[in-house]
């Protein structure tokens, strides 16, 4: 028997819908490059229709993408529900490079459709598969709101398609999709009264769980309020302001780079630190230098990085929606010597993972929850406008080996961050098959010499390396 469904968005993910302006789009995306040869029909074209099932069957463990945006009356808080009217052809987008087809050109078509907002009366993703990539390639472009997913959950969903092997055969349909029933409007209101309702009743629940182990609640909440504290104290102490942190316009560039894992590792063994402290410690050197190459004086400017941190429990890994924290990052741009910033960087993140500021987070996201999602909204606001970050920094990690799909192997993929209010670049990166793909969205008109921030990043790992083999 059919039934109705809807799933609600939390604080954080209702975040991602209501920080968006007319310019400042919140997608997360990737770009990935595979040889087309095993997936070519006889003419040499892609055999579009076989990534199609690819698709429709990486959908089954992903409902969110088959699901559209609702609202509750009076409440305004939006739902996800089943779109009845699913076009899985409007979504999977097909299109061709003019030959020869270079990387540049790539990069430009990404940037055009990363620039175009996504329709809010559909499910909120696009995936374009591109022909006539250079060398023999396609890429596959795929994009989703950030109210779908965040870096981890939006890796995994895409890893529906992919394969650990070069098996090119689909597994046989078992049934077709059939969306549930949405409730009403009165369903949903009066749904959402009930739930309003129940809050004196956990409230109840909550104190005499309390008054079973006061200690251990008494401490939650006072490392969540110490953590608040810290949070807004960092939130308000405003950055300095670079030609990076401007007012975004409606175009998006996207350039990438990348670089060997193993030697970002063997620069952690050498010097100590983590992968993204080597990382961190790259993007300060190479901004330093870009912001330098501009003619600006950088030795007095606070730059600080807002990173991304996945709280996802084991558990919880597959799940749409956003499970991260943002821990706010001071870089010394400044710094040329690579060891010196490298080891700057060390004392900067050690000193953060002490910080209460996760637990803050964790309860500034559970008030959002629970009572007013705008208080979590005003919060993130209030930090972008007050220039809490001048840039963000993700590294999400991926699969040591090659995946594939329907045959075809993957050989590189590079994602892309959202860019805020007055942040004209972001980076993100993804560790994939001994690679560490670096994916550089930026603002159009602010960033125009992108491509010499990538060089810079270049210069500064190869830095590293070298002072990590010096050792």
């Amino acid at each position: 028997m059919a039934y109705w469904h809807y799933d609600r968005l939390s604080a954080l993910d209702d975040l991602f819908l209501e920080i968006e302006e007319p310019h400042v789009h919140m997608h997360v995306a990737a770009v990935a490059l595979f040889e087309a040869a095993p997936l070519q029909a006889e003419d040499g074209s892609l055999d579009i229709e076989r990534v199609r099932e690819a698709l429709e069957r990486g959908l089954r463990g992903s409902p969110r993408f088959r699901q559209r945006l609702d609202r509750i009356p009076i409440f305004d808080h939006p739902v996800w529900v089943d779109d009845d009217r699913f076009n899985i052809s409007y979504h999977l987008r097909h299109t061709s490079l003019p030959r020869p087809g270079g990387i540049r050109l790539l990069k430009r078509l990404a940037g055009r459709i990363l620039s175009q907002k996504l329709d809010r009366g559909k499910p909120l993703w696009e995936m374009w598969v591109v022909e006539g990539v250079a060398d023999g390639h396609f890429a596959l472009i795929v994009k989703a709101h950030h109210c779908m997913v965040d870096g981890i959950s939006g890796m995994e969903l895409l890893a529906g398609m992919l394969r650990p092997d070069p098996d090119r055969s689909l597994e046989p349909t078992t049934r077709n999709w059939i969306p549930r029933p949405a409730p009403t409007s009165s369903r949903l209101f009066f749904d959402e009264l009930l739930r309003r309702g129940a809050w004196p009743v956990a409230a109840a629940n909550a104190g005499r769980r309390a008054l079973c182990s006061p200690q251990r609640v008494l401490g939650q909440l006072r490392e969540g309020a110490l953590g608040f504290g810290e949070l807004l104290k960092a939130g308000l102490r405003p950055t300095s302001q670079t030609p990076l942190n401007t007012d975004v316009g409606p175009h998006r560039r996207f350039d990438w780079a990348r670089f060997d894992l193993a030697a970002a590792h063997e620069v952690r063994s050498r010097l100590g630190g983590t992968v993204n402290d080597v990382v961190l410690t790259t993007a300060a050197g190479a901004i330093g230098r870009f912001l330098r190459g501009r003619g600006l004086r950088i030795e007095d400017l606070v730059f600080r990085a807002q990173v991304p941190m996945s709280i996802r429990s084991p558990a919880e890994r597959g799940q749409a929606g956003n499970r991260v924290v943002m821990l706010l990052v001071e870089l010394p741009i400044a710094e040329r010597d690579p060891r010196a910033r490298l080891a700057r960087v060390i004392a900067t993140t050690r000193e953060l993972k002490r910080s209460r500021q996760r637990a803050g987070v964790e309860l500034l996201e559970e008030l959002g929850d629970r009572t007013l999602t705008s208080l979590f909204v005003s919060f993130a606001r209030l930090a972008t406008r007050q220039r809490a970050f001048n840039v963000v920094v993700t590294n999400v990690p991926g699969p040591p080996k090659p995946v594939y799909l329907l045959g075809a192997p993957m050989k590189e993929i590079y994602p892309l961050v959202p860019l805020a209010h007055n942040q004209a670049l972001g980076m993100a990166l993804f560790s994939y098959d001994g690679g560490l793909h670096w994916g550089l969205n930026a603002d159009w008109d602010a960033v125009p010499d992108l491509h010499d921030l990538v060089e810079d990043l270049a210069l500064e790992f190869e830095s590293l390396r070298k002072a990590a083999a010096e050792t």
